[in-house]
């Protein structure tokens, strides 16, 4: 069940990104930087509070031992409640954060897509219902039709000249169309009740994980907000640029992976401790083996990357893609862990990994900022991401009784593979000109670097033999 849970979050993430990079590349033509500034300052705030907007609640709700519709209704007060509280305090605080952001005019942006959180904290507990059973398809069918209706309205809206306001008036359509038909398919009776005790085991689990989880938010969004301060909306544009670039694995492959990652790793701990470390042994590589090699072309090839998809008047943003493609990597890791900690109840380990690197980064983005621009902050985020974080997580880990020498054995592998891979790039890319010509030669050349040092020999021969037997039929 988990592994159709996976293909189809996987299937349904890959026609989101692709639309979406799609929707992407038309905008970015249709808009000028100083618009994507107004909204990643809004984008930043929606982000942050997407993390905690539920109180925790669908996490609770997926590894919830008993019945569920004995707890939904307790949880879909408490969802609704919290993401109501949240949208209250945004809608009041929004003129002072845009100020502080270095925009005022992302007021009114802020809390239109603001609302987007409303919609989904009223449809927590049924996302989480689907999570639970492994019905991914559902969920992917209801993204992909409320992308469709994002990208409607958020491309008419541009061609309109609605500026900023066609991203977040097409997030807020999208997010009702997908809310709309996670109520329907979910088949979860609502209803409304409130019990204490519910709720109490409910947020016992659920808080420590929201915690870390918004301080997670905090990481990936705080540097809009200084980036913003310190440098204005129109290098917070190019910032954004390079950032939802670096974000495309995570939105891909991480994504699909949560669907599955916390229910799955919930039974194994259920089942005994060499289940979990079996179920860590062969998520690592995996997971490593996907994201490792994007993230090396990503930051060997950024210049060619951004000229070829978005046009050299966007090429300030291939230097932050190049460190901003380190921080990637780090987040994909430290996403896995997070799951595999909370389906082992260990959610105050990841609330305060999270919290030290917050503490670490703020005054890192803030003086990278200041001494050397965007450029700067994405390298104060890479740096802080490998030297602080990563010795964090194997702090949090040995805590949890799974030793980190576990994930290091699983990495090494694919890091040497990426390495090797980012050698051939950079050096094919002196000797090539031409963003397409580089991205096909030292790319490929690159890509196949990294799968004949990871793939397995046995792996490569039979899928060689499969390959002429088909030739041959």
């Amino acid at each position: 069940m988990a592994g159709r849970g996976l293909r189809w979050s996987l299937l349904g993430n890959l026609v989101m990104k692709a639309g979406s990079f799609g929707m992407s590349l038309i905008l970015a033509r249709l808009l000028v930087p100083e618009d994507f500034g107004v909204f990643a300052i809004a984008l930043a705030a929606s982000q942050f509070v997407v993390y905690i907007n539920d109180a925790g609640v669908i996490a609770s709700t997926v590894q919830w031992r008993g019945k569920l519709e004995e707890v939904a209704p307790t949880a879909t007060v408490v969802a609704i409640l919290s993401s109501s509280v949240l949208y209250g305090v945004f809608w009041v605080i929004a003129p002072f954060y845009a100020g502080f952001a270095g925009s005022e005019d992302a007021t009114w942006v802020i809390r239109i897509l603001m609302a987007t959180n409303l919609v989904y904290g009223l449809t927590a507990v049924r996302s989480a219902a689907l999570m639970r059973r492994f019905e991914q398809d559902k969920l992917a069918w209801a993204n992909l039709a409320g992308f469709a209706a994002n990208a409607s309205v958020s491309i008419t809206l541009a061609v309109g000249g609605a500026g900023a306001y066609s991203f977040a008036l097409g997030q807020l359509s999208g997010a009702a169309v997908t809310g709309v038909l996670v109520l329907v398919l979910a088949r979860v009776r609502f209803r409304l009740g409130f019990d204490r005790a519910q709720a109490a085991r409910l947020l016992a689990f659920g808080l420590p994980l929201c915690a870390s989880l918004g301080i997670e938010g905090l990481l990936l969004n705080m540097d809009m907000v200084i980036v913003g301060d310190a440098l204005g909306a129109v290098w917070l544009g190019f910032y954004l640029l390079a950032f939802n670039i670096s974000s495309w694995v995570p939105g891909l492959i991480g994504t699909a992976v949560r669907y599955v990652a916390l229910p799955s790793f919930s039974r194994l701990a259920e089942e005994g401790g060499e289940s979990m470390r079996d179920g860590v042994r062969q998520a690592v590589p995996l997971l490593a083996s996907m994201v490792l090699p994007i993230a090396a072309v990503m930051g060997t090839l950024a210049p060619s990357v951004v000229e070829f998809l978005y046009g050299a008047s966007w090429l300030p943003a291939a230097q932050v893609l190049r460190f901003l493609a380190i921080v990637m990597a780090v987040r994909m890791l430290t996403l896995l862990v997070t799951d595999i900690l909370a389906a082992l109840g260990r959610t105050k380990a990841t609330m305060w990994v999270n919290l030290c690197w917050a503490v670490v980064l703020v005054p890192a983005l803030l003086a990278g900022a200041r001494l050397d621009g965007i450029e700067g902050a994405a390298v104060a985020h890479a740096i802080v991401a490998v030297f602080v974080a990563l010795p964090l997580l194997a702090v949090a880990l040995r805590g949890s009784g799974l030793s980190a020498r576990l994930f290091g054995a699983g990495l090494a592998r694919p890091l040497l593979g990426a390495a090797l891979a980012a050698g051939v790039m950079a050096g094919l890319s002196v000797v090539i000109d031409g963003a397409f010509a580089e991205l096909c030669v030292a790319g490929g050349a690159g890509l196949l670097v990294f799968v004949f040092v990871v793939v397995p020999r046995a792996v490569l021969e039979r899928l060689v033999r499969q390959g002429r037997a088909h030739a041959g039929l």
